[in-house]
This record gives C-alpha cells, sequence and structure tokens, in this order.
C-alpha cells in the first residue's frame, strides 16, 4: 500500500542552510523510490494555520518511507533543516 510523507513548511529562517538542506537530501534520495507529487508549488491554505510551503512524496509503502527519513544520509540532511525552517513532517498510509 503507497505511503506519503508530507513535509509543511511553516516559517524559513536561514536560506543559506535551506540551500545546503535541499542539496543534501537531493543526495539523499539515493536508491530510495520516491515520486514527488508536489514541490513547493502554489497552494491555498482553506483552514488552519498557512504554510509557507508544502511538499508531496510518495513511497511504494510505509515501510519505504521510513526507511528513507531515517536513512543516514536524510538523517543528515535534515539537520539542516532544522537549522533553516519550521517544518511539520507526516506520514500516511494511502488507500
Amino acid at each position: 500500500m503507497s505511503a506519503y510523507v508530507i513535509l509543511i513548511r511553516d516559517r524559513m529562517r536561514d536560506e543559506t542552510e535551506m540551500a545546503t538542506y535541499a542539496a543534501a537530501a537531493k543526495e539523499a534520495r539515493g536508491a530510495h523510490d520516491i515520486t514527488p507529487l508536489a514541490f513547493y508549488g502554489a497552494h491555498e491554505t482553506v483552514e488552519g494555520a498557512d504554510a509557507d510551503g508544502v511538499v508531496i512524496l510518495s513511497f511504494p509503502d510505509m515501510a519505504a518511507a521510513k526507511a528513507w527519513y531515517t536513512s543516514p544520509e536524510y538523517t543528515a540532511a535534515r539537520a539542516h533543516r532544522f537549522q533553516a525552517a519550521d517544518y511539520r513532517v507526516i506520514m500516511v498510509e494511502g488507500v
């Protein structure tokens, strides 16, 4: 069953760290089977707090999503994201 990782950027704090994160996250993709469905495109908040940016990634299953998120490569990239911005990250199983 497909799984999705939704990254919601609430606030940008450091553009330089974000650029470092973006490059490291791209490299962290490696051999992981990831399909980007949305990548900081135009969005409209219809309920709740507004988001600064949204990314939606598709994975074959929840195990694959967790394997990518906890991989050493993405863990290292994530450290830059933590310095760059405030995010909420949600993993959800598809139907």
